[in-house]
């Protein structure tokens, strides 16, 4: 079996976190414990979780399995988990840490995360001290977000005089985030990509100039899109639940790309995330005048999935996104309830509730 030799990235805090990880999300509890004992046997040393993404005790299975839960391999892994959006708050913060470590069966995480910044119920200042407390007690090494934008990052340290370590956001060749990525570089905060390839759209980008690209070094479109991130700095966390998949994502210095390809894929850059629908925007134009507040740009809406609540927000570029919380559909305006009801997404009842599904987040 081929030895991968991930490079570390230096935090700033001073730990090391290794540049290539695994993420699970979309993998059901079962399901994802033969993935990540997997990962472990091609070499990955990294793994991105969350409680979102109702999966942590299958992680915790496979690391038991694979004998990561201590000792001298549990020092050489890297474990991310993420606290739920609706457990912000610094009690509620507490007895959900508790109960995550518990599920991954560790006496601690690598690092712990925000998992959206929610500016609709902004509790990340009031988070972040239950956060400084798991670090003080040794339960966890590094504290950093996702899906922060510059302005809430300089609400968080404002609050807190910190800035996370970490933030890990939706990154690609065709959604860069090129404004977020300058912020964080020049506040120290290292850039985490997850979707990193736009969960599979862009391996067919800029007319098959990926493609090209891949066939002039004998690897995949997935690889050349992969070590690109790398050539950048960035962490990233993508996601395979094949073995072999997740072999070549880790085999991605064999090659380097040249100037011109590189320079090739960054002019990939564009308006479209990986979670934008275009084709909504265009339906329902109404639909992105809404606002929850007049302060911020987010409407929330409830559904459940899977029999768990969940919460999608839209905000007015007209993107969706999942946490969870609990906003009814009947009181959503008028003009996303039309759109939900006219358009392609299913509304159903659960309990006499009309509720709505929508798609999940990482």
């Amino acid at each position: 079996m081929a030895v991968f030799h991930t490079p570390m990235i230096t935090l700033s805090d001073g730990n090391l976190i290794p540049q290539i990880g695994l993420g699970v999300l979309r993998i059901d509890d079962e399901g994802v414990t033969p993935v990540v004992e997997s990962a472990l046997e091609a070499g990955y040393r990294h793994i991105d979780g969350a409680a979102g993404y109702n999966n942590e005790a299958g992680v915790g299975r496979a690391l038991k399995n694979a004998g990561f839960t201590q000792g001298e391999n549990r020092k050489n892994l890297w474990v991310t988990t993420k606290l739920r959006d609706s457990e912000q708050g610094y009690d509620s913060a507490r007895k959900a840490f508790d109960r995550q470590l518990g599920l991954l069966q560790l006496d601690y995480v690598d690092m712990y995360m925000l998992h959206w910044p929610t500016p609709f119920d902004w509790r990340s200042g009031e988070t972040w001290k239950a956060f400084d407390e798991f670090r003080a007690e040794g339960r966890v090494r590094t504290l950093g977000v996702c899906n922060f934008l510059p302005e809430h990052l300089e609400r968080l340290h404002k609050e807190t005089g910190e800035y996370p370590a970490v933030d890990q956001i939706e990154l690609h060749p065709t959604w860069q985030q090129r404004e977020v990525v300058a912020y964080c570089k020049e506040h120290g905060i290292a850039v985490e990509a997850y979707s990193p390839m736009a969960r599979g759209a862009d391996l067919n980008a800029g007319d098959g100039v990926i493609a090209r690209i891949a066939e002039a070094h004998g690897v995949t479109p997935a690889q050349v899109i992969l070590r690109w991130h790398i050539e950048n700095g960035t962490i990233i966390i993508p996601k395979s639940v094949h073995a072999d998949r997740q072999k070549q994502n880790l085999d991605l210095f064999g090659f380097v790309l040249s100037p011109a390809e590189h320079a090739a894929i960054d002019a990939l850059d564009g308006p479209t995330r990986a979670g934008h629908d275009a084709a909504f925007d265009e339906k329902y134009p109404a639909a992105k005048d809404v606002e929850w507040e007049t302060r911020n740009d987010y409407l929330i809406v409830d559904f459940k999935q899977d029999k768990v609540e969940k919460e999608a927000w839209f905000d007015n570029s007209g993107t969706w996104y999942m946490t969870e919380t609990d906003i009814p559909f009947a009181q959503l305006p008028d003009a996303v309830k039309t759109a939900f009801q006219q358009g392609e997404y299913s509304t159903w009842k659960v309990d006499d509730v009309d509720m709505i599904e929508r798609r999940d987040v990482e």
